[in-house]
């Protein structure tokens, strides 16, 4: 008997998305640093993918401010001025720690027990200086709490702004090892243990005033 094809559902993502999340990573995590020229024949080269899902990628990219283009075929991450660094703090105060709050409201047992052992993970990373496994493993904690606040419009709005800033901490992190980085993240677990949304809000600020902090004395 003839088999039947797959349901379209099953395919998995278009070809343009899963370039979009690829070059999402490289510039989230470092492989793409800020300030360095790279040509759409060297991402398709790259990523292995077609022209097309690449520009269409690279368009949704530059869009939301995580890419500029150069002219000649070529883009960058852009380089931030303490200008940017003083925006982009001042638009991540307004967001993430309402969202923390919001965390802590809806926080179980199963969350800070998940939130705990990213966190273990990241310490380790942090102890063995290992930076991409720093730079995931916090930005693997932080999405986890932005999905247990269960506000997708601000998370939304969150990553855009983690887009902007992320390959410059990578900078950071190569500048000055991650063993200058201190673990903030115990408290703002703690918080959640307790359904505290105003500590939780609190650890939060703390958490994103050093990131912020180091990207600024960088400059």
């Amino acid at each position: 008997m003839e088999k039947t094809a797959e349901p379209a559902g099953r395919a998995g993502p278009p070809a343009h998305e899963r370039v979009y999340r690829d070059l999402r990573e490289m510039i989230l995590f470092g492989a793409m640093m800020p300030g360095e020229a790279v040509t759409i024949q060297g991402l398709v080269e790259r990523t292995g993918a077609g022209m097309t899902p690449v520009r269409e990628a690279l368009r949704r990219l530059t869009a939301e401010g995580a890419l500029q283009a150069l002219g000649n075929r070529r883009i960058a991450v852009p380089v931030l001025d303490r200008g940017a660094v003083e925006e982009l703090l001042e638009a991540r105060l307004a967001l993430e720690p309402r969202v923390a709050a919001r965390a802590a409201r809806r926080a179980d047992a199963s969350d800070v027990a998940a939130l705990s052992d990213i966190d273990r993970r990241l310490d380790a990373a942090i102890a063995r200086g290992d930076i991409e496994a720093y730079l995931r493993e916090n930005h693997a904690f932080h999405a986890r709490m932005n999905a247990v606040a269960e506000a997708p419009i601000l998370t939304a709005m969150i990553e855009t702004l983690w887009l902007r800033f992320g390959p410059s901490l990578r900078t950071v992190c190569g500048q000055f090892g991650t063993r200058q980085l201190r673990d903030m993240h115990k408290d703002l677990i703690a918080a959640l243990d307790r359904r505290d949304p105003e500590a939780a809000a609190q650890a939060l600020e703390g958490d994103v005033r050093q990131g912020m902090d180091l990207i600024a004395a960088a400059l």
